[in-house]
């Protein structure tokens, strides 16, 4: 008998429910749109927040594996995350820059590093070809020979720098693509000049094309020896910011945890620091830091789809009062239906599927608007923002689900109709 009543609770589910479902929300189109916004609104925020934060975690991962996954950095300042970069606390302020004394020490003693390079950079306002075109503000990087392996870069054409450019501040310099467009989009840009203020450095290299990240150029750079750059621009050195970023990458990919051990021990004893003193120096890697934008990211995604859930629940809540409406007004249909030999799980399963289908129809236009906020900002800033193909089955499952419930007390009702009163109603 349970066995019967199960079947014929499902075989109510049937096209023709669906077909009468859709003719309501059809006869009653604004009041449907309006019972529904709030299940738009739900699962368009979440689709959208999915979207964005799924793109932002894919830009990361791209920006850090272009870099090198295994890449540990040491710097003045404590990593610092968050909208704005975070401040830094004034303490930090009175920590010793980092000094290529320290580069030299390290390589002296580390034990588990395949390369250190230091970097310095400089955000120049000039930088022209012997025609007066000017590039579009490039990064300026003071680097050793060791940059390549480091950073995961290649060359694509001439030559990488040597320890006789360090050595005698060679007047050279290595240019990513997008220089290479602005000041020779017609020329080899190999053996040419480019000026620095006006001060001229000799092209000897281009760097293999990186693309970008989040809208902003990895080739939009340009490369000469550290002791150059310390001639050119030495008031870098003097700033009270970061003057000097320390990068190191392990001999094989699983000793990052134990390069960063290292390093830290090293220049502990370099600074001298007593075993009770904090460090007055951070060091991090490519994971960790990742890993930190990530929760970021994943916190504000938790408290926006907290937002949105707040949504679903006004919505669910006015599926259940229109529906409620519903019963009422068609409390004579119920009698007939009951008459005519209708059990209770059929008149409860023409409420239900009537209130599943107008919130998977509210579901399905706020898919719809999610992805398509999420395609309009990846047309617009070419962020890589694209909704997981989990996140559409979820927005289904959860607008579905929200019918369930909120139709399950109106079906209930609808169902205890009693035959005799119910076509008695006027």
């Amino acid at each position: 008998m349970a066995a019967k009543r199960t079947t014929s609770f499902l075989h109510a589910f049937s096209a023709e429910n669906i077909r009468f479902a859709l003719g309501s929300i059809k006869t009653q189109k604004l009041r449907s749109f309006l019972t529904l916004l709030g299940i738009i609104a739900g699962v368009g925020t979440v689709i959208m927040m999915v979207s964005l934060v799924a793109g932002f975690n894919s830009s990361i991962t791209s920006a850090f594996d272009s870099f090198g996954s295994s890449r540990v950095q040491i710097t003045k300042f404590d990593p610092r995350h968050g909208p704005g970069g975070g401040e830094v606390p004034p303490e930090q302020f009175r920590r010793p820059n980092l000094t290529l004394d320290d580069v030299e020490t390290l390589k002296r003693n580390l034990t588990l590093a395949r390369a250190v390079s230091p970097q310095r950079y400089y955000s120049s306002l000039s930088v022209k070809n012997s025609k007066g075109d000017e590039a579009n503000a490039p990064i300026i990087y003071g680097v050793m020979p060791e940059y390549l392996t480091v950073n995961n870069s290649d060359m694509d054409d001439g030559r990488f720098f040597v320890q006789a450019d360090i050595a005698h501040a060679t007047r050279v310099c290595v240019i990513g693509v997008d220089v290479i467009k602005a000041l020779f989009p017609h020329s080899d840009p190999i053996g040419r000049e480019i000026y620095f203020d006006g001060v001229p450095l000799r092209v000897v290299g281009v760097l293999k094309k990186k693309g970008s990240v989040m809208g902003n150029s990895l080739d939009n750079i340009i490369l000469m020896p550290i002791s150059t750059f310390d001639e050119m621009y030495p008031q870098v050195r003097l700033r009270r910011w970061e003057t000097l970023y320390i990068d190191l990458v392990p001999k094989s990919p699983d000793q990052v945890d134990s390069l960063i051990d290292e390093v830290t021990t090293v220049m502990r004893i370099k600074r001298g620091l007593k075993p009770n003193e904090p460090n007055n120096f951070a060091v991090s890697s490519s994971q960790s830091n990742m890993d930190s934008f990530k929760t970021i990211t994943n916190g504000i995604a938790a408290v926006m789809i907290l937002i949105a859930s707040i949504a679903l629940i006004v919505g669910g809540v006015g599926v259940m009062n229109i529906m409620l409406v519903s019963v009422t007004e068609r409390t004579r249909e119920i009698g007939v239906r009951k008459a005519l030999g209708a059990t209770r799980n059929d008149i409860a399963a023409q409420f239900l599927v009537e209130a599943m289908t107008l919130t998977t129809f509210g579901g399905t236009l706020g898919i719809a608007i999610g992805i398509g906020v999420g395609f309009l900002v990846k047309l617009l800033t070419e962020f890589p923002a694209a909704a997981p193909l989990w996140s559409i089955v979820l927005g289904f499952a959860v607008s579905t689900s929200v019918g369930l419930v909120a139709g399950l007390w109106p079906a209930v009702k609808a169902a205890s109709q009693d035959p005799i009163e119910a076509l008695r109603y006027e």
